[in-house]
């Protein structure tokens, strides 16, 4: 499943979410990420990032649905309000080419970019709402008041005002604006999913016990009935598709007054999500079809949120110790495969090597095809464990031994992280005679789940060593899995372009990895 986020910006705890979801649910998932930049945090743990004009530029949907054509995008997912609208007034041109978007219907999206019709439907939904007023002058509801932009979001430009003066001097500097009564009282925010129809799957509401510049730094899971059956009305006239954020604020008599609906996934909903709520893996199982059931909160749990840097540009400095990939990265990987089919072949009695091949190349699962042909299917565990234990006839690439001999002889550290069997891993090693300080094959760690892009091997090795992540480099050939986790803990890396590698591919590198063809192009001292 390929799931395209638009303004991923630092929204790392989302994407961890729909990450951890897709391992509960043994699903393959990859995480594309677009950014005008290309600089966002969040970018570091996607599979891929897309470059995208403004938001706000005529060419961005046409921008959009080319990315989506191209990746074959099943789901985009947008994550802060300025794309809502469009996206949402563009949906089915999305559906046209098979990506369905995240998002409610135009006329509901506008309800929540206008403060004042926000108010209203409140209002019209039998809750309690302050209701705003356009023109400061005539404002007659008392104070403290509260201004605010009419179509704005994560507190920006909002602020109380204590008498008629401070209104008239904010109402200078404030465009486009509402006034409305200051509420006092607690803050919660209701993080609500709800499947394609707008029926709710999962409703939590939350304290908001301490906030910076609009985001919830520390919350307090509280599963209210006021609240959600609130919310309950909420969505039966809304009518969401997917997520939508509600905030208010119940004030000292326990009247719940409704502010802001956010008509997206909020910057808190993962702290829902960790409570039980776990909307990313309902996503993933209505985009498959299949029947989502009810999730068990964590009333009560509080969550505290930090802050967390990843390197986007790397600088130089000397390094330390290098991780290399093995597969495609120091020996040839269809060599091994060849190696493989003859131990196949000889085990049926010989000649089929080059049947095997010619099935292999035609993208054909070639013991499969072969066995099927012979009409003996009924061997084939037998065949995949003589294909998986065999001792390969494999070599290393011209050059990776006097390599691997220099960054040694200058102290610096080397290893190996590689995926995959442990037998044949290490058979492919004793193969290759290959000699480095360390070596971490990932399944041996408790399984498939250590496996790239997991992170645990990398910090495993790190450790080990004893070295600053910043001080490693890390080659690899793989674009789709090897660099992410390197990435996000702040590895130096090196794509090798393996042209002739099974993972070949014609995509660009992120700009950011270092890209070579060759080992002798590699200057070490200048990484």
């Amino acid at each position: 499943m390929h799931i395209l986020f638009t303004g991923v910006g630092r929204r790392i705890e989302l994407l961890q979410a729909f990450r951890n979801a897709a391992l509960v649910l043994n699903k393959e998932l990859k995480i594309y990420g677009a950014d005008l930049a290309g600089t966002a945090p969040a970018l570091a743990y996607c599979d891929f990032s897309r470059r995208v004009v403004a938001m706000r530029d005529f060419s961005y949907i046409q921008n959009l649905l080319d990315i989506c054509a191209t990746d074959h995008i099943d789901l985009l997912i947008p994550t802060i309000d300025t794309d809502l609208l469009v996206l949402s007034e563009n949906k089915e041109k999305f559906e046209a080419i098979g990506t369905k978007v995240l998002i409610s219907n135009p006329d509901k999206i506008r309800i929540c970019r206008d403060k004042n019709n926000t108010s209203q439907f409140f209002v019209d939904c039998g809750l309690h709402a302050p209701m705003p007023v356009n023109n400061w002058k005539e404002y007659k509801s008392g104070y403290p008041a509260f201004i605010k932009p009419k179509d704005g979001s994560s507190s920006i430009n909002a602020f109380k005002v204590e008498n008629r003066e401070e209104l008239e001097v904010y109402a200078r500097q404030v465009e486009d604006y509402i006034v409305q009564p200051f509420v006092s009282g607690h803050e919660y925010t209701i993080d609500i999913f709800c499947d394609w129809l707008g029926e709710p799957i999962s409703i939590v509401p939350r304290e908001r016990l301490q906030v910076r510049a609009g985001e919830v730094l520390k919350t307090r899971i509280c599963m209210d009935r006021q609240m959600i059956e609130e919310s309950k009305a909420l969505c039966k006239a809304f009518k969401p598709c997917g997520p939508m954020t509600v905030q208010l604020i119940r004030d000292a008599d326990g009247i719940d007054w409704f502010i802001e609906i956010n008509p997206r996934f909020g910057g808190g909903a993962p702290l829902s999500m960790k409570a039980g709520a776990r909307s990313a893996e309902a996503i993933l199982k209505l985009m498959d079809g299949e029947e989502v059931k009810e999730q068990e909160i964590a009333d009560g749990a509080i969550y505290s949120r930090f802050d967390q840097s990843v390197c986007i540009t790397e600088g130089k400095g000397r390094i330390k110790g290098v991780i290399f990939d093995l597969d495609d990265t120091l020996y040839s990987e269809k060599e091994y495969v060849k190696s493989g089919y003859k131990a196949v072949s000889d085990y049926l009695g010989g000649d089929y090597e080059v049947k095997l091949w010619s099935f292999f190349e035609a993208g054909k699962p070639a013991i499969d095809e072969l066995l099927k042909e012979l009409g003996r299917e009924t061997v084939k565990e037998e065949i995949l464990q003589i294909y998986r234990a065999h001792k390969p006839k494999i070599h290393l690439y011209p050059g990776v031994v006097e390599m691997i001999e220099n960054l040694k002889a200058k102290g610096i550290k080397v290893g190996i992280i590689t995926d995959g069997r442990p037998e044949g891993q290490r058979n492919k090693l004793d193969a290759l005679g290959v000699e480095v300080d360390d070596v971490i094959i990932t399944d041996e760690l408790g399984g498939v789940q250590f496996r790239k892009p997991c992170d645990i091997a990398f910090r495993i090795m790190a450790t080990r060593w004893r070295l600053n992540p910043a001080d490693i480099v890390y080659v690899g050939d793989n674009l789709t899995k090897d660099f992410q986790a390197p990435q996000q803990l702040g590895m130096k890396q090196i794509w090798y372009r393996n042209r002739n590698g099974l993972h070949s591919t014609d995509l660009k590198s992120n700009e950011n990895i270092m890209c070579v063809e060759a080992f002798e192009d590699i200057d070490w001292s200048s990484v």
